[in-house]
């Protein structure tokens, strides 16, 4: 695909004006290398749109001149999805207005470059909550979890991305604007377009704005951490929370060794604990009643007890201590990268399949690989799992990192035979679209790249992402 021309380059510069783009070096760099390092990719220049309409006007150059584009949010994702390799980056972090708040309709329209934090702010001003929440929240945006249909913490109550998201505003890969910006909870009225966006790693258009659902704000919270054994004591002590909370629960597994590695690379964290255990289980309940979900945690805590499910518990005595002990599970991804980096993998799985997988892929990787250190975590409500590789303590980067596709091979494989997924929350992006192509069914495969022509059939969006 051509580079854009200086004609080109100078159009696009025009249409943004001076506070539109960029094309220092120093200013790109920051948008065009990975949070953890891992790639670097490269754009002859950056635009940063503050409107929907100079966005489209931007878009519509590019496909009148067959010029490829990549969206990008906050850079916060994990598979080079954001990365331009020669094409124009467009940002949206100028476009994060709050357009409205609508606490009696309980939504919220926003725009793609707002962050995640700031829409949960937003929300709590207008006595509401948004409750898509994960760990990059201050840099993620909007735009880039709708993209990708992110998960987060809340999946088991809220659902993904795609089911706080009402309507859509978004342009098309010929410069059109999709005006889908609605707030309506029912509409049959033909195909629902917007859930061709959500999910599509900016292939299929830009989003640009969100209706997004709000929810009432919880009245009382706990929060606890627990000990047990095994993956499948997790999956009972999830039995007995969904009992008591009619599935309110946010259940987050974490083992042994990825505790480990946190306490020893993130500073002021500790092991809510007093007895290690094999894996553990960050466990929160909400509430609109106050008092209610401290008596709640007491019931699951007591009854996971009796049925000697966990060995150990503590339970947060106020909002510091909480924060502490989510803490030490958003903080994993950055203790692995100060361990030496590794392998990572975001798979999900059929929630009873998740104690075979992890007994599986802990021993064909161990079996594999001598002395590596295996981080596993994640959303245990939705059974999505982060199986992380960390290298072995005084390992060869290079060395370890060239044996990675042999390693994915090893975990995806096993996530087929169960049914599962090789991407749960972040997407496929540039590293796992090939790779995706051995699970995926072909019949699917096809249905995708058809609508993929239809809306863009000189594939200028995010060429490289997807099938």
């Amino acid at each position: 695909m051509p580079a854009p021309s200086p004609a080109v380059i100078d159009e696009l510069k025009s249409i943004l004006g001076p506070k539109g783009w960029t094309q220092d070096a120093d200013l790109i760099a920051p948008r065009v290398v990975e949070w953890r390092g891992a790639w670097e990719g490269n754009t002859p220049i950056l635009l940063t749109p503050s409107s929907t309409e100079e966005v489209a006007r931007a878009v519509a150059v590019c496909a009148r001149e067959g010029v490829a584009i990549t969206p990008q949010g906050g850079n916060t994702g994990w598979w080079a999805a954001r990365f331009p390799t020669g094409e124009v980056l467009i940002s949206m972090n100028r476009m994060r207005a709050v357009r409205r708040v609508l606490p009696l309709e309980d939504v919220m329209v926003v725009e793609a470059g707002l962050t995640l934090k700031e829409a949960q702010d937003a929300a709590a001003g207008a006595d509401r909550f948004f409750p898509l929440s994960l760990a990059a929240e201050g840099t993620a945006t909007v735009g880039g979890v709708i993209s990708t249909n992110a998960g987060g913490t809340a999946v088991l109550r809220y659902g993904v991305a795609r089911d706080l998201v009402l309507g859509l505003e978004a342009v098309l890969p010929n410069g059109e604007i999709f005006h889908g910006l609605k707030r309506l909870r029912k509409d049959n009225t033909g195909y629902d377009l917007k859930h061709l966006l959500i999910g599509a790693e900016g292939t299929l258009g830009i989003v640009t704005a969100a209706a997004l659902k709000l929810f009432p704000v919880m009245r009382s919270r706990a929060t606890a951490v627990v000990g047990l054994e095994t993956p499948a004591a997790a999956l009972e002590l999830l039995a007995v929370a969904k009992a008591e909370t009619g599935g309110g629960a946010r259940p987050e597994l974490m083992n042994r060794q990825g505790i480990e590695i946190c306490l020893a690379h993130i500073p002021d964290t500790r092991d809510p604990l007093d007895t290690p255990t094999p894996w553990a289980v960050l466990i929160e309940l909400v509430s609109g009643e106050p008092g209610a979900a401290e008596r709640g945690m007491e019931r699951i805590l007591g009854d996971a007890f009796e049925r000697g499910l966990i060995s150990d518990a503590a339970m947060a005595q106020n909002a510091t201590q909480a924060a502490q002990f989510w803490r030490l599970r958003e903080e994993m991804s950055a203790a692995q990268k100060a361990a030496g980096g590794g392998w990572k993998h975001d798979v999900s799985l059929p929630l009873t399949a998740l104690p075979e997988f992890v007994e599986r892929a802990h021993g064909a990787l161990n079996a594999q690989f001598e002395g590596i250190r295996l981080v596993t975590f994640g959303h245990l409500g939705d059974g999505n799992l982060h199986y992380n590789v960390v290298p072995p303590v005084g390992a060869y980067p290079k060395a370890f990192a060239a044996r990675k596709d042999e390693g994915a091979r090893i975990v995806h494989d096993i996530v087929g035979e169960l049914e599962g997924s090789i991407s749960a929350e972040h997407g496929l992006g540039r590293l796992k679209t090939e790779e995706a192509l051995r699970y995926k069914d072909p019949v699917q495969v096809a249905a995708m790249r058809a609508v993929r022509a239809a809306l863009d059939p000189q594939r200028i969006m995010n060429p490289s992402v997807l099938f």
